[in-house]
């Protein structure tokens, strides 16, 4: 049963539902034989209405005092959708503008508005996805677990309207929302959506474990690069090789390992807002497969409800009382 009750002692009282059916306070009236009375079904139903009233009202009130509530359940759901995990870059070039400074009227938008902004529309056009969200700067922050709540989607990517923080490392990163996949089941795509405007030079180790976690998770990889103008970009080859390295370049090789990971992978770069804009409606076009999915619903408080009940059958009664004829 989904039924649950805070106190479940309470509900001895229902055996006080027994009371209505007795003829406990009923009022004897005289007549010299029963018989001569003919049978009124009116009468008789009317009666058994009122027992049934004052039955409801004893057992709502009980069932409030016991706390009745309905338990946390999951429904089986079938959409078109993905499961999503959204890695947003916190790092203190995220609070500039596409132009590299900090924005100085209030039409200038940084990359991390502009981010928010879109991402907030995303989450709107995406009807059945669950959507988690961490992100990243010197360490990993865990931010929301893959949920369908939007409103507390919509809550989590309007937390990172803080300041931003120092550095940017996203193989730690990276790990943490390939483990947001643990323990559950392939049931629709599984996308990382990474939205950084930088990179850093990722160690062997942590390489070789990224490539066996994106291995397992059988999960697809986006990188949306906001990229500040005029620098250099994910698909430039220097002029000199000695600037070929991942040291100077840290996001060319990054999207060089990206691409030798052998999952589906796709990179964007976006130099204004109407780039990202673009980016994130292939994203949504891209990535709408038939998912299988279990919603979750909270558990339910009832006993509102039963007070409200008990309300309207305890006027009920009361009207029935004021009706009432005395000889």
């Amino acid at each position: 049963m989904n039924l649950g009750f805070d106190y479940p002692w309470a509900l001895l009282g229902l055996l006080l539902c027994l009371l209505p059916m007795l003829r406990i306070g009923a009022v004897a009236n005289p007549y010299p034989w029963l018989a001569l009375l003919p049978v009124d079904p009116v009468s008789l139903a009317i009666s058994a209405v009122i027992r049934l009233l004052g039955v409801l009202a004893i057992g709502a009130l009980c069932l409030g005092l016991a706390g009745a509530y309905w338990q946390e359940q999951q429904v089986e759901r079938i959409g078109h959708g993905a499961h999503i995990v959204m890695l947003l870059d916190r790092s203190n070039s995220m609070d500039n503008t596409f132009a590299g400074k900090a924005p100085e009227t209030q039409g200038e938008e940084s990359k991390a508005s502009a981010a928010r902004r879109l991402l907030n529309q995303f989450v709107e056009q995406r009807a059945h996805d669950l959507i988690g969200i961490a992100a990243y700067s010197t360490s990993p922050l865990f931010v929301l677990p893959l949920t369908e709540n939007k409103a507390a989607i919509h809550a989590a990517i309007d937390a990172t309207v803080l300041p931003a923080l120092a550095y940017t490392n996203v193989s730690k990163g990276l790990s943490m929302a390939l483990e947001f996949f643990d323990s559950r089941p392939v049931t629709g795509s599984r996308i990382v959506l990474l939205v950084s405007d930088g990179a850093a030079v990722i160690e062997p180790d942590s390489e070789a474990a990224l490539r066996e976690l994106f291995k397992q998770r059988q999960v697809s990889l986006y990188w949306v690069f906001l990229r500040t103008a005029n620098s250099p970009g994910l698909f430039e080859t220097p002029e000199d090789p000695r600037d070929d390295n991942a040291q100077a370049m840290p996001e060319r090789y990054l999207h060089l390992f990206f691409s030798s990971l052998h999952i589906p992978y796709q990179a964007y770069e976006a130099e204004t807002p109407g780039a990202l804009q673009q980016a994130i409606d292939d994203i949504n076009h891209l990535e709408n497969r038939p998912l299988h999915y279990f919603e979750r619903i909270p558990k339910q408080d009832l006993s509102t409800r039963c007070y409200a009940w008990a309300a309207t059958m305890l006027l009920l009664l009361l009207g029935v009382k004021l009706c009432e004829a005395r000889p």
